[in-house]
């Protein structure tokens, strides 16, 4: 008896000492040699990411001991637990995220069938528990040994990031290169965060660029932070380093629901709901041809501190973001007279139009403050589809259920008067600043078209005609014909804008609207 009973504790004790070393390998990634080389780059590990990242004790890691099973090209003589990514979920300020992050201390990152599988179950398990998915990218790309079974492990991938679509929030971290077909899954997400000389993304590299077009480029140049966070848009933050990539998902999440089933969330209030600041009433100069910076609007108006803005060194003539009014997490967009006069063109109305999308599929509330001189004319603008490209602004804002509140401060001039959520497309409340001036075109425009004839037949043309456009702006350079319409709610003082959209924000809080039946719209591209 006394044998056997020691005979069975002996097999359970070879049993956890088993589990020991399966966990104590999986830990190794690649080993100690490019564990070393990794951190020779400034670059974290896979797991120490993750650490990193989640709140302290909260990782449950799934899948540790999945390996491939290909043998072509020397792949049966390594298989390394994990398979090069490390799956999970866990925790980020006591709210629950999953998560998978691309280790390249084993063959490189590289992406294969077993990786693959392991992404989408954590994705799957994302969706069915109605949490964010963060993807912390890595890789050197498709695991070329694999052939085939790499292209479809991407495409699954693929598939997935875009049934989650709308329905949880997804963000992607570039933590190193991503190229090719890779690419995909990253701009398929709702939030790329590209990190400052180690990240970088393109479909084909330098070299591949340099055979084929003679174009010489560099990595960092072609694909780097900068490139796709000022030129390509591609990335919506960049970061200094990994550090302040993680701070940035942190505060992020804070503002997004967990899915889109959930109303956006609140904070504890820390700002005065009656809060106004005088220095509004004077931001807007006298002079409408005088620029103005519209974040000191933003700053002034929402939860002091709170507005974490989006695509910042992207299309700098419009403003997007997230930020709280009276502890509430909201979208807000806006145009920039200080760059282009706010003018809207091709890249601003996409960075404009996929905004307000994401905020209403997560149910977050939109507050837009317009400054509409215009859409950007010119040749170029025309031939790449500023109609197209404009378009999507109208269709974004006309689809969006959420509450939707505006501010006019200055310029709300023809067709991108009407784009930027205005009363005409269905916005819930209009404000406007005594500054506003609603109208077709500005004075100086509209009475070289209306009085051409005019002008040019009388005896002092150039007196007639600043006759005629002071004439044309003291009946369209105020708000008030557009509020005797019902196109303005209310004229208000700018230092009152604050507790305004707080009321009406609370009003619409429980906002209920439907929109026809379909499978879905069909969106300009």
């Amino acid at each position: 008896m006394t044998d056997s009973v020691e005979s069975s504790v002996d097999g359970r004790e070879a049993l956890l000492k088993q589990l020991r070393e399966y966990r104590e390998k999986a830990l190794e990634g690649g080993g100690k040699d490019r564990v070393d080389a990794q951190h020779a780059k400034g670059k974290l590990t896979a797991r120490e990411r993750i650490l990193q990242l989640l709140d302290e004790g909260s990782f449950q890691e799934v899948d540790a001991y999945m390996v491939h099973r290909q043998t072509d090209f020397g792949l049966d003589k390594s298989h390394p637990l994990g398979d090069g990514v490390v799956t999970g979920y866990g925790k980020i300020n006591g709210r629950r995220v999953c998560i998978y992050s691309q280790d390249f201390t084993v063959l490189g990152g590289s992406f294969g069938e077993v990786a693959g599988q392991k992404v989408c179950k954590i994705m799957d398990l994302a969706m069915q528990a109605g949490v964010p998915m963060i993807g912390l990218n890595d890789s050197g790309g498709a695991r070329i040994q694999e052939g085939v079974h790499s292209l479809s492990a991407y495409g699954e991938v693929f598939y997935r990031n875009t049934l989650a679509s709308g329905v949880i929030p997804q963000i992607s971290v570039m933590l190193g290169p991503c190229a090719g077909g890779a690419v995909y899954s990253p701009a398929l997400t709702d939030f790329i965060i590209m990190t400052k000389g180690i990240s970088n993304m393109f479909i084909t590299g330098p070299e591949v660029i340099k055979t084929v077009t003679g174009e010489q480029v560099d990595t960092e140049t072609l694909g780097g932070a900068m490139a796709h966070s000022a030129t390509s848009g591609v990335a919506h933050f960049a970061a200094e380093n990994e550090a302040e990539s993680f701070e940035t998902v942190r505060r992020l999440i804070s503002y997004l629901p967990s899915n889109n089933a959930e109303p956006a969330p609140a904070a504890s209030l820390s700002d005065d709901p009656w809060r106004m600041d005088p220095t509004l009433d004077t931001l807007v100069p006298a002079d409408p041809s005088v620029p103005y910076d519209m974040r000191m609007a933003i700053e002034a108006v929402f939860d002091l501190g709170t507005f974490l803005e989006v695509h910042t060194n992207f299309a700098q003539n419009a403003i997007v973001g997230f930020a709280r009014l009276h502890g509430q997490a909201v979208g807000v967009v806006a145009q920039q007279p200080l760059v282009m006069s706010g003018v809207i063109d091709i890249d601003s109305s996409d960075k404009i139009a996929r905004f307000v999308r994401f905020c209403d599929a997560f149910n977050m509330p939109l507050i837009t403050f317009s400054d509409s001189p215009g859409f950007m004319p010119g040749v170029n603008q025309e031939h790449g589809g500023i109609i197209r490209h404009g378009a999507k602004i109208v269709y974004a804002y006309s689809e969006a259920t959420v509450p939707k509140l505006t501010v006019v401060t200055r310029k709300g001039y023809g067709g991108a008067y009407i784009v930027m959520s205005s009363k005409h497309i269905h916005t819930d409340q209009v404000f406007a600043w005594p500054t506003a001036e609603i109208a077709v075109m500005g004075a100086d425009g509209a009475v070289n078209i209306l009085f051409r004839k005019e002008i040019a037949a009388a005896a002092d043309p150039a007196a007639e005609r600043a006759r005629l456009a002071q004439e044309f702006r003291d009946k369209f350079s105020n708000p008030y014909r557009a509020a005797a319409n019902g196109y303005v709610d209310d004229v208000i003082l700018p230092s009152e804008t604050r507790p305004r959209l707080i009321a009406a924000l609370e009003l619409l809080r429980d906002k209920q609207a439907k929109l026809p039946a379909k499978k879905h719209g069909s969106m300009p591209l």
